[in-house]
């Protein structure tokens, strides 16, 4: 297993930071990408023989540069994603639906078909899309985010589809409401009272190490073995818009 690489997106905090240690404790040497260089480098100094490389996944001249460098990888971990904005339809920015598009699905393209080839070299592949229960069903003020992660599911349905009879899987884990330090906040664009209010009266909102901790039972399955969809929630919440809220 110390052999084995597994490329993670996004891990610069959140659930792709938690990712990469849960990867590293595994044994997996992890390459870390994110836009922020100086997040990924010093959680790398955390996790012995890991790997930083500032990345902008929305770039296809920068992600493909990046996968020149690596000499195998084993895991693909499309981590990179967010969401931007609340608004309805009738009033939603244009803006903010391409900037999700961009990072939750092409992001998601750029990266798989980028490190594809390595994946399949491997004999034993692994690419894992991190959606969201938001691409599974829709709530009001979501409707951007929702249709970006539709968009992802449709690429790992479809990819799962298209490597039938290849030594890669493709795996899907869904998370619905997880607290982490930056999501909620950057859809609110910094607003920390709406932000907070997402998880009030919540209990016990999932934590990045809950999702990583999913992630990485679904990777470590023996190589025949694929989790094609895993929806991983709190317990208080019953769907996207049925929270539990204690007074």
């Amino acid at each position: 297993m110390s052999t084995r690489t597994a490329v993670i997106t996004g891990a610069s905090s959140g659930i792709g930071a938690a990712t990469a240690r849960r990867l590293a404790a595994e044994g997996y040497r992890v390459v870390l990408t994110a836009r922020r260089a100086d997040l990924i480098e010093a959680l790398a100094k955390e996790l012995p023989g890991a790997r930083a490389h500032a990345l902008d996944v929305t770039d296809r001249a920068a992600v493909e540069a990046f996968a020149a460098t690596l000499d195998r990888v084993d895991v693909l971990i499309n981590n990179a994603g967010g969401a931007h904005g609340a608004d309805p339809v009738a009033t939603a920015d244009p803006a903010d639906w391409r900037t999700m598009y961009e990072v939750n699905v092409l992001g998601v393209l750029h990266m798989t078909q980028a490190l594809l080839p390595a994946l399949t070299a491997s004999g034993d592949g692994t690419v894992l899309i991190l959606s969201s229960t938001a691409a599974l069903g829709t709530y009001e003020g979501g409707s951007g985010y929702a249709a970006a992660k539709h968009g992802a599911h449709a690429v790992a349905e479809t990819l799962r589809l298209e490597l039938c009879g290849q030594p890669v899987r493709v795996i899907e884990i869904a998370p619905g409401m997880v607290r982490t330090d930056e999501f909620a906040l950057t859809r609110f664009r910094g607003d920390r009272a709406k932000a907070d209010a997402v998880y009030a009266g919540v209990a016990e909102p999932l934590t990045a190490e809950d999702v990583a901790d999913t992630i990485g039972w679904a990777v470590t399955r023996p190589p025949h073995v694929n989790v094609d969809l895993l929806v991983v929630r709190p317990r208080a919440q019953a769907s996207n818009y049925k929270v539990h809220r204690e007074a």
